[in-house]
């Protein structure tokens, strides 16, 4: 038979690279694989030497918490130009939360305008949850959903109290959905910035001093306490710090369903460092520590780690260059260069190949399967022709380069180890590795694949 379209390459599977290897597709699905002589296909892409690995999912996006939904096109966009297929996407969008399932389907609706690549989503609850909205929220597909310990909006990103939690808990118990957690203390946070502040220590080297670990700590061990006495899949969304997911562990040993979650910037970056140099740049809430990076790396090591996300925030950089440390908004950039910025750091660790394969894993393969996003994740027939092309060799990232980006970047000036060069989004070329190729509206909202009473993922 002919297929519409043969991908060629290193395939980058769970058994390891398959050279020489090929992927058909029909009607947007992996049709067959193999390797050797390929199958007859309308168009056949060859590319050679490059590795050819599911199409990234990104288990944590911020794509309308400045200009709403239509934040959806520069964030998609960015993501095919790193290889990344499907965003999942957080909740807390400019002027609303999703909270309701009228507010969630208007961001589907959103999704099919904008989007690039596909999206899943996060739901979330104001201060008092109401059960109808969600189980609204629920029976409209969302994948999780996100609370926050921390007050950074009393209305679009507020703080969940205990028992609220508690109360959200018990309606999830019934269902496989996991609930995430942005996990700072607030009481420390806000009475430690403002004696740093009294003090006048302003500047970026005391941005992880005011948000200390033990902040983070008290939130997560809090949070997982609420986990475990209610049975429901309790996540941290984004680690820290190592002693962090040694605690996820601890609780995960005695049966609580918990998950932690790495966001790549903190593979990557030391604040003794990096913090000076790039100033507001890197400002990241939990903060990005010192002398932390080594031993995260043997969180990855050691398994103890679910997936790992880039927690992209495209923040115009007049947000990032306050007069203080605290006056800049948190979060960056990140969803162009999680593939690269990943694999460049784990090849010079671990090789090529092997951190080729563990991209493949820990940001496609484990995303999908925590998100119950059936269709995604593997190359293998059946399944979404969702496909990364990682061209190796050294390339020097400029975020002027990048058409739909805020124009900066922490990343700015640095080699990687490779680049990606061609992004299919089933089956459709959106990424040539020069321009974007898909149209607006290519990209599909994702719904959780099961969403009622089951076992938990963790």
């Amino acid at each position: 038979m002919t297929y519409d379209s043969v991908i060629c390459g290193r395939l980058v599977t769970p058994n390891g690279i398959v050279e020489n290897g090929w992927i058909a597709i029909t009607n947007e699905t992996i049709a067959a694989i193999g390797s050797g002589e390929r199958p007859q296909a309308d168009v056949v892409a060859d590319y050679g030497d490059a590795y050819v690995l599911p199409g990234i999912i990104d288990g944590q996006t911020h794509a309308g918490s400045q200009i709403g939904f239509p934040g959806l096109r520069p964030t998609t966009r960015m993501a095919v130009m790193g290889g990344v297929t499907t965003i999942v996407d957080m909740p807390y969008d400019e002027p609303l939360p999703i909270t309701t399932a009228n507010l969630l389907i208007e961001k589907i609706a959103a999704i099919h305008r904008y989007a690039v690549c596909d999206v899943a989503l996060y739901g979330t609850v104001p201060v008092s949850p109401d059960q109808k909205d969600v189980s609204g929220l629920i029976a409209g597909g969302v994948c999780a959903f996100k609370i926050s310990s921390f007050e950074a909006h009393p209305l679009r990103f507020p703080r969940i109290s205990n028992d609220a939690t508690l109360a959200l808990l018990e309606i999830l118990s019934s269902s496989d959905l996991p609930l995430g957690l942005h996990n700072e203390d607030q009481e420390i946070v806000r009475n430690t910035t403002a004696r740093l502040r009294a003090e006048g220590k302003l500047s970026a080297e005391f941005h992880s001093p005011s948000r200390p670990e033990v902040a983070e700590l008290t939130a997560t061990a809090n949070f997982l306490e609420l986990g475990a006495a209610t049975g429901t899949h309790v996540h941290i969304v984004h680690i820290s710090t190592p002693s962090g997911f040694r605690l996820v562990e601890d609780y995960r040993q005695r049966g609580v369903a918990a998950t932690g979650e790495m966001c790549v910037h903190y593979l990557h970056f030391d604040a003794a460092t990096d913090m000076p140099r790039l100033g507001g740049k890197l400002k990241v809430n939990p903060p990005i520590r010192e002398g932390r990076r080594e031993a995260l790396w043997k969180v990855i090591e050691d398994d103890q780690c679910a997936f790992i996300s880039s927690d992209h925030s495209a923040w115009p950089i007049e947000r990032k260059v306050g007069p203080t440390i605290y006056d800049d908004a948190a979060g960056m950039p990140g969803l162009d260069t999680l593939l690269p910025v990943f694999f460049t750091d784990a090849a010079a660790r671990y090789g090529a190949d092997h951190a080729a394969s563990m991209a493949a894993d820990l940001m496609s393969a484990r995303v999908a399967r925590f998100f119950g996003l059936s269709q995604k994740g593997a190359l293998a027939p059946g399944m979404d022709a969702d496909i990364a092309v990682l061209a190796p060799g050294p390339v020097q990232y400029q975020s002027a380069d990048v058409a739909d980006g805020p124009g900066w970047s922490a990343y700015d000036g640095e080699t990687f180890a490779a680049r990606p060069v061609a992004t299919y989004v089933r089956g459709q070329l959106a990424w040539d590795g020069k321009e974007i190729t898909a149209p607006e509206g290519h990209g599909r909202f994702v719904a959780r694949a099961t969403r009622q009473a089951g076992t938990k993922t963790a």
